[in-house]
């Protein structure tokens, strides 16, 4: 689906606003060390599909966590909009690595899917949750182990819970990170036409230590090496032949 685009007093076509801004952000996690982000400016658009990459340690990590405002930058701003307004929140898809997640916790599949519907401490599941549940289960095949606890899965079938999580709601935004970690390749197969599905309507934002044929499908890709910089080369994950 196309960006929606403004058109000035000339009658010129703009580009859209991005959805989310980085302004000259930086991260420095002890005073006088060097920065892990160092001066980046990034705009995400509508319906854009960003693929970012760099080395262990380059900032992957800390710039998804800035961009999620799960960290706040030492210096620099974040902007949301929604529909050209600045915005507090937006509808955001988050899939996590399984290193983020608590398996201890005492929580279903089918728990956890549908804590990404719903909309406050109090709410409560409707039959529309409910029909969408069952659909999305179904789409990452999640059906057979719905009544499992997290704590009793391979990393693969948590790694499909935590996809059908951040696709239930059909977020504006669907985040990433390292996607095909301990999937086989039958279900890696099935994620390239999710998300090739999902990224004709939703912005997204892919992480990943390497390109690889998910990746192919980014319309930008970035390196982070506590810079951020564009890259057009076959191996993205190369700096030398990116910058």
């Amino acid at each position: 689906m196309p960006a929606e685009q403004h058109i000035n007093t000339t009658g010129l076509r703009l580009p859209p606003e991005p959805l989310i801004e980085l302004r000259d952000v930086s991260v420095c996690y002890e005073p006088g060390r060097p920065a892990v982000l160092d001066g980046i400016n990034l705009s995400i658009e509508p319906g854009s599909f960003t693929a970012i990459t760099g080395p262990n340690g380059g900032g992957k990590t800390t710039l998804l966590r800035v961009i999620l405002r799960l960290l706040k930058p030492t210096s620099g701003s974040v902007i949301y909009r929604d529909n050209g307004r600045q915005v507090k929140h937006l509808p955001i898809g988050y899939l996590p690595q399984k290193s983020m997640i608590d398996t201890r916790f005492p929580i279903t599949v089918k728990e956890v899917l549908l804590s990404g519907l719903l909309k406050g401490l109090w709410s409560k599941p409707d039959k529309a949750d409910y029909d969408r549940l069952h659909s999305v289960m179904q789409l990452v095949g999640c059906e057979p182990i719905a009544d499992r606890a997290i704590g009793t899965l391979s990393g693969g079938q948590l790694q499909r819970t935590l996809l059908g999580r951040a696709i239930i709601s059909d977020p504006k935004v669907l985040v990433l990170d390292e996607p095909l970690s301990y999937v086989d390749k039958r279900f890696e197969q099935q994620i390239y036409g999710i998300i090739e599905s999902l990224s004709r309507h939703t912005t997204i934002l892919l992480v990943s230590h390497e390109m690889s044929i998910i990746s192919g499908m980014a319309t930008r890709h970035l390196i982070v090496d506590h810079g951020l910089h564009a890259c057009s080369a076959l191996h993205h994950y190369i700096p030398s032949d990116c910058l």
